[in-house]
C-alpha cells in the first residue's frame, strides 16, 4: 500500500479527497492531511508518506517552500501539486524543484487516482530497478575516483592538520569549507547475505546521495559504509544527519530482508576532528549486537558520563551485549559465556559461581543505567539459595543464565532506555497535558525537550514501539472515547474539545481507530 498525505488550506477540497475516493479499493491508504504547509512538515516527518498531495497557495508556508523542504528531508517522496489556472507559473516552479505531477482545480477523483496510479509506477520503478548512480559510473576506476577514496578513508581514520586537509580536498574537488561535520556510519544486514543485494543497496543510497552537496560518501566494504555532512551550524546538523540517516534506512527497506543500523558520532567544527566524529560512530557500531532491525543511535544515546562507571564499560562485554541484545540472541550470549566451562572441567562449582556472579553483575549494571534496582527489578537472583542451586550441574546452570537474560531483555524492552528516560516522560507528560491543542505537533514537542524534530521522531518511535503521532492519537481517541461514553455531547464538540480542528476528520480517525463511527461507537 502507497501511504498519501493531503495539504489543502480549502477543508471542502480535502474532504473531496479523503471521502470520494473508496481508498479501500485501491492499492493506497489516506495517512492524513493538513491545512499548512507549517503543520504538514512536522506530521510528513512522522508519518514518512509516499505520496504528498499539496496545494500550491496557501498562509503560513505554500506549497513550494513544503515541496523544497520535503525533497530535501526525505527525497524518496513523489509530489503532487493542486494548482489553480492563475498559478501556472509557479506550477512550473514546482516542477523544476521536482515534482511529479501537477493537477488544475477543478479537478476529479478519477483526474487524482491517475495521477496517483503514475506516481505508484514510479515508485515500484525506483524499488525495482537496480540503481546505479551516473556519478558513480563515470568516475569509477579512474585516478580520481580512487585518490578521492584514499583521502576519505585518512579523513575518517587519521588525526590530520586541517590546513593540509583542506589542500588536498581543494586538489581532489572535494568542499571541506564547513564551521561544522559529522560521520555517519551504517551497518547494513541481509538475511540471505546476498553480495548483489548490498551492492544494489550501495548503489541506491549514492544514487539518493547524488545531488546532496552536503553529504560525501566513503565505502568501506559491501555492508559498511561512512558519510561525512556538512553544515552552517550545530543545531542544523543535528537535523540533517538524523534526515538522512532516515533516507539511508528507506533506501535500505526497498531490498527485500534487509535492515540497516546508522550510527552518528557528535559534530566535529573542523576538517581534523573528522576522524573523531568517525571513531564515535564505529564504537557504537561494534558494540551494538542487534541484527534484523532498523536502528538509529548518536553517540549522545551511550555517552559515558564523567563521574559514572555504568554505562558499557570497555571491560563489561556482557552489559555491552544486554544494552542491546534481542531475545533471539539469549542462546548464543549464554553460549559463548558458558563456553569457559569446557576449559576447566574439574573445578565446575568454583568456575561456576564465578560466571553466575558474573551475569548477576552484568544484569545489575544495565539496571543501573536504566534507572532502577536490581532489588526491586530480579530479587531472587540475589539470594544465596538461587547462587546454590544454580550451580549444582552444568544444565541448571544454563537454564537458569538463560532465564536470567530472557528476563532483564523483557524488563529493558518495556521502559525506556538510558539516556532518554527523562526525556520520554516528559514528552509523554507534555503531550498528556495539550493533546487538546490542536497546534501540538512534532516540532512543539520535540522543542519541549530540547532535541531537533528528527532526532526526538527517531528516539520516541524506537523507544516507545509507536511514532509520535500515533501515540498522540490514541491519547486523543482514548479521551473521545470517554467522552462519548459519558456525556451528551455531540462528536462535533468533541472533535474539538481533543484537538482537531475539522470535525470531519476526527470522524474518520475515529473510525480508522476504532472500526466504528462516533455514533456506532455511542450506541
Amino acid at each position: 500500500m502507497y501511504k498519501v498525505f493531503i495539504v489543502d488550506d480549502e477543508v471542502i477540497v480535502r474532504e473531496g479527497i479523503r471521502n470520494k475516493i473508496q481508498w479501500d479499493e485501491t492499492p493506497f491508504t489516506f495517512a492524513g492531511e493538513a491545512g499548512d504547509g507549517e503543520i504538514a512538515l512536522s506530521m510528513i516527518q512522522e508519518i514518512k508518506p509516499d505520496i504528498l498531495i499539496t496545494d500550491i497557495k496557501m498562509p503560513f508556508m505554500d506549497g513550494l517552500q513544503l515541496s523544497m523542504i520535503v525533497k530535501s528531508i526525505q527525497p524518496w517522496i513523489r509530489i503532487i501539486i493542486l494548482s489553480g489556472h492563475d498559478e501556472f507559473d509557479y506550477a512550473k516552479e514546482a516542477i523544476k524543484i521536482g515534482v511529479d505531477d501537477y493537477i488544475l482545480k477543478p479537478f476529479s477523483s478519477e483526474d487524482l487516482m491517475i495521477s496517483m496510479l503514475k506516481a505508484s509506477r514510479k515508485i515500484d520503478q525506483q524499488k525495482n530497478r537496480n540503481i546505479q548512480s551516473p556519478v558513480l559510473e563515470s568516475e569509477i576506476n579512474t585516478a580520481q575516483y580512487i585518490h578521492k577514496q584514499s583521502f576519505l578513508h585518512t579523513l575518517l581514520t587519521e588525526p590530520q592538520s586541517t590546513d593540509s586537509l583542506i589542500q588536498e580536498a581543494a586538489a581532489l574537488s572535494i568542499d571541506l569549507d564547513s564551521p561544522f561535520f559529522v560521520v555517519c556510519l551504517s551497518r547494513i544486514h541481509n538475511a540471505d547475505k546476498d553480495l548483489q543485494t548490498l551492492q544494489n543497496i550501495k548503489h541506491r543510497i549514492y544514487a539518493a546521495a547524488e545531488n546532496m552537496h552536503h553529504v560525501l560518501l566513503y565505502a568501506i566494504s559491501f555492508d559498511r559504509f561512512a558519510c561525512i555532512l556538512k553544515s552552517s551550524s550545530r543545531e542544523k546538523i543535528e537535523e540533517e544527519s538524523f534526515s538522512f540517516a532516515q533516507t539511508i534506512q528507506h533506501e535500505v527497506q526497498l531490498e527485500k530482508d534487509s535492515t540497516v543500523i546508522t550510527a552518528i558520532g557528535s559534530p566535529a567544527e573542523s576538517p581534523g576532528q573528522i576522524s573523531v566524529s568517525y571513531s564515535e560512530a564505529e564504537n557504537i557500531i561494534n558494540m551494538c549486537r542487534i541484527s534484523g532491525k532498523n536502528r538509529i543511535f548518536c553517540y549522545g544515546d551511550i555517552r559515558t558520563h564523567e563521574n559514572s562507571s555504568l554505562i558499557l564499560q570497555e571491560h563489561d562485554p556482557v552489559v555491552e551485549q544486554l544494552k542491546y541484545a534481542s531475545v533471539n540472541e539469549v542462546d548464543k550470549i549464554v553460549e559463548d559465556y558458558i563456553s569457559l566451562l569446557g576449559e576447566n572441567p574439574g573445578h565446575f562449582g568454583i568456575i561456576a559461581s564465578y560466571l553466575l556472579i558474573e551475569v548477576i553483575m552484568a544484569v545489575s549494571k544495565l539496571v543501573e543505567e536504566l534507572g532502577d534496582n536490581i532489588q526491586n527489578v530480579m530479587p531472587r537472583i540475589l539470594t544465596r539459595d538461587f547462587v546454590t542451586h544454580s550451580v549444582e550441574t552444568p544444565d541448571i546452570l544454563i537454564k537458569e543464565v538463560n532465564s536470567i537474560l530472557h528476563e532483564i531483555i523483557q524488563w529493558r524492552d518495556n521502559r525506556s532506555s538510558g539516556r532518554y528516560a527523562d526525556v520520554i516522560l516528559k514528552a509523554k507528560k507534555y503531550i498528556e497535558e495539550n493533546y487538546n491543542n490542536p497546534s501540538v505537533c512534532l516540532q512543539t514537542v520535540s522543542a519541549h525537550v530540547c532535541l531537533s524534530p528528527n532526532h526526538f521522531s527517531t528516539v520516541f518511535s524506537q523507544e516507545c514501539g509507536m511514532t509520535f503521532i500515533e501515540y498522540l492519537t490514541e491519547i486523543r481517541m482514548t479521551m473521545a472515547k470517554k467522552l462519548l461514553k459519558t456525556t451528551q455531547k455531540r462528536s462535533t464538540d468533541i472533535a474539538y474539545e481533543i484537538g482537531f480542528s475539522d470535525p470531519h476528520y476526527f470522524s474518520y480517525i475515529f473510525k480508522k481507530h476504532t472500526g466504528m463511527s462516533p455514533r456506532e461507537y455511542r450506541q
